[in-house]
């Protein structure tokens, strides 16, 4: 049976250039990114190299920033709950979540491509919808469940400079940091540009 993909704003830019992922402590990470006013040949090519990115490092979305690019946009390719998977960019992103009365927490592992080898539970809301403009200044909308809902909250707070290490108590944080530094040998600093992947 064909995997379902929903591309409703058409399919992700391809052509893209494979560049390392910039990781947490860099400054660019750790702040909110400019608002995207220009949608030209420069975005669409900067939208390929964060697609070719993601691709490369097994993720399910990338922001701008993590490839040091101080631009609010991000990219995904990410299933729902039933596996459905919605692909889109998002410039200019703002979230909205469930009211505290209808809101359910999912407290499944969350990672970072920005922070590799490392996952730990992360509560967030189950549901949620993105809305901002796409490369051609059009408005997007997605919205849904599942894994879908944690990356687009995930790579929204990006934009607002906030990695998801900064939503965890310390003891969390501490056994997010133990998994990263485990596994930092299968990750060099120009990963994924390198061809070089964990295991």
């Amino acid at each position: 049976m064909a995997e379902t993909v929903r591309a409703p704003y058409g399919p992700l830019p391809e052509g893209g250039t494979v560049r390392p992922i910039t990781r947490w402590g860099t400054p660019v990470m750790h702040r909110p990114q400019q608002r995207v006013t220009e949608f030209d040949a420069a975005l669409r090519a900067l939208a390929a190299d964060m697609v070719a990115t993601m691709y490369a490092a097994d993720g399910v979305g990338l922001a701008a920033c993590q490839i040091g690019e101080d631009v609010a946009m991000f990219v995904f390719d990410c299933p729902d709950e039933r596996g459905v998977r919605t692909v889109g960019v998002v410039c200019n992103p703002a979230v909205t979540l469930p009211d505290l009365k209808d809101r359910h927490l999912d407290e499944d592992d969350e990672g970072c491509l920005s922070f590799p080898g490392a996952f730990v539970e992360c509560a967030r809301p189950d549901w949620a919808r993105v809305d901002g403009v796409g490369l051609d200044g059009e408005p997007v909308s997605f919205e849904g469940d599942g894994l879908l809902a944690r990356c687009l909250q995930h790579e929204t707070d990006h934009t607002l400079g906030m990695v998801f290490g900064d939503r965890l108590a310390n003891r969390q944080r501490k056994k997010l940091n133990k998994a990263h530094q485990a596994a930092a040998s299968d990750y060099p600093l120009e990963w994924p540009a390198t061809g070089a992947s964990a295991g």
